[in-house]
């Protein structure tokens, strides 16, 4: 059984031998949170404390199982929201005490790479492109239940600039899928900054972009000049995916991999999994292995994936496991 509510989903799955996905029963918050324009940290905790009993009954009705069957408990204790992530960790601490089933803390962020596993075993050393509204990484994983950050975003993450500028495009949160959408249709003819490119590090930044963004806009909306809305999401969307791409094909010239996993919310963008797609041709002996749509958003799926991992390595937690929102991997020492 696993557990995941580190921000707006409350969701809670039954997974076989780590692979096989029995139940994965997601209760998402996004009608509650768009009069907001975001997420409200308050709002969402509280809506955890509504679904999450249900969601433990729905999951194990809908995979026919019973404690007794249950072999370990899996749980996601950062990084997130705190009220949030509280929320889960006492559900899952609760009930492993109830009945004495071994609990295990995951890392959301291992819990989205690891979903990989649901599309096919991960050989390692492999590579992860993990992009979502808080976080944007390159992940380096040495070994099974190993992972190293080798590059990372120094300001917003790339999902959190889809929703500012969703914002600026009438689009209500979240921006993502919109965005995407628009960007299908368009064309690149404001040609945005793409920023660190050409930097000597793996890192990324997003809030140039954004600026760029937000003042071609309002000088247009000064000299009462109307834009084609497709072509700002177009030419937005190619600044991101341009980027992405680049350092990742950058990074694994450096660190030569068997695998490249794209993970996170943002992974389900059509854009960037076909530049993808395009760009793994020219990395032999690389294969890319892109999260299922469904899977991409948070779930517990991907954290049942994570903790059958850790109980391999036998890592495990006990009654005194708290949520730390701040939970990150190691930097590469030598990266």
């Amino acid at each position: 059984m696993s557990f995941e509510s580190s921000c707006d989903e409350t969701s809670v799955a039954i997974i076989e031998d780590g692979h096989k996905i029995l139940s994965n029963i997601v209760a998402t918050q996004i009608k509650s949170h768009q009069r907001f324009g975001g997420v409200v940290p308050e709002v969402a905790s509280r809506h955890h404390i509504e679904e999450i009993t249900i969601c433990v009954d729905d999951a194990m009705r809908e995979a026919n199982v019973t404690y007794d069957d249950i072999d370990a408990i899996a749980v996601t204790y950062g990084p997130g929201l705190v009220g949030a992530l509280l929320i889960g960790v006492t559900a899952a601490k609760t009930i492993a005490w109830a009945h004495d089933i071994p609990l295990i803390p995951v890392n959301h962020i291992a819990g989205h790479i690891l979903a990989g596993r649901y599309v096919e075993k991960i050989e390692y050393p492999a590579l992860a492109l993990v992009v979502s509204g808080g976080h944007t990484e390159l992940v380096l994983l040495p070994e099974e239940g190993e992972f190293k950050i080798i590059g990372e975003t120094r300001d917003d993450a790339a999902g959190e600039a889809y929703d500012k500028v969703g914002r600026v495009l009438g689009i209500n949160y979240p921006a993502g899928p919109k965005v995407d959408e628009m960007a299908s249709k368009g064309k690149d003819t404001f040609d945005f900054p793409r920023a660190m490119e050409k930097d000597d590090n793996f890192d990324f930044s997003f809030s140039g972009l954004k600026s760029a963004f937000l003042n071609t806009t309002h000088h247009a909306d000064q000299i009462k000049e109307k834009l084609n809305k497709d072509d700002l999401a177009t030419s937005f969307q190619d600044a991101v995916v341009d980027v992405l791409v680049y350092k990742t094909k950058r990074a694994l010239a450096k660190y030569p991999v068997h695998q490249l996993i794209l993970a996170g919310g943002v992974a389900a963008n059509h854009g960037l999994r076909s530049a993808l797609d395009k760009a793994i041709n020219d990395v032999s002996n690389t294969q890319l292995v892109k999260v299922p749509l469904k899977l991409c958003g948070d779930n517990a799926a991907m954290i049942g994936a994570a903790g059958y991992v850790l109980a391999k390595k036998n890592i495990f937690a006990g009654v005194n496991l708290n949520a730390d929102p701040s939970l990150d991997f190691d930097l590469l020492e030598d990266k």
